[in-house]
C-alpha cells in the first residue's frame, strides 16, 4: 500500500506565488520519477511538470520559467512552486509517483495518484 498525499492548495490572486507539495508514504523500496499534472473543469488532465530520479525537469510549455519542481528523495517529497501565477492555472494539481514496492513475492512497479489539491487563481 502506497499513499500520496498533496497539500499546500489554495486561493491566490493572479501574479502571486502558491507552492504545493506532496509526500509518499507506505510499502516504498524506490521511486522513480515524481511529477505534477492538473485538471481544470471540462478539460483533460496534463502533465505540469515532471523529475526523474537521477534526470532532468521537464515542465509543460505553458508553464516553463513560472513553475519550478524540485524533490527530497530522503523525505519522499515532491514540490512545486508556483510563481506568475495566472487564471488559467486553475486546477486541481495531481501528485504522480512510479514507485517501487515490495511484497511476499517480490517486488513490482506501481503508478500512484494522489488525490488532489485544488489551486484557484483569481483575477
Amino acid at each position: 500500500q502506497v499513499q500520496l498525499v498533496e497539500s499546500g492548495g489554495g486561493l491566490v490572486q493572479a501574479g502571486g506565488s502558491l507552492s504545493v507539495s506532496c509526500t509518499a508514504s507506505g510499502s516504498i523500496f524506490m521511486i522513480n520519477a515524481m511529477g505534477w499534472y492538473r485538471q481544470a473543469p471540462g478539460k483533460q488532465r496534463e502533465l505540469v511538470a515532471s523529475m526523474p530520479s537521477g534526470g532532468s525537469a521537464n515542465y509543460a510549455d505553458s508553464v516553463k520559467g513560472r513553475f519550478t519542481i524540485s524533490r527530497d528523495n530522503a523525505k519522499n517529497t515532491v514540490y512545486l512552486q508556483m510563481n506568475s501565477l495566472k487564471p488559467e492555472d486553475t486546477a486541481v494539481y495531481y501528485c504522480n509517483a512510479g514507485v517501487i514496492t515490495e511484497t511476499r513475492g517480490g517486488v513490482r512497479h506501481l503508478e500512484v495518484w494522489g488525490r488532489g489539491t485544488l489551486v484557484t487563481v483569481s483575477s
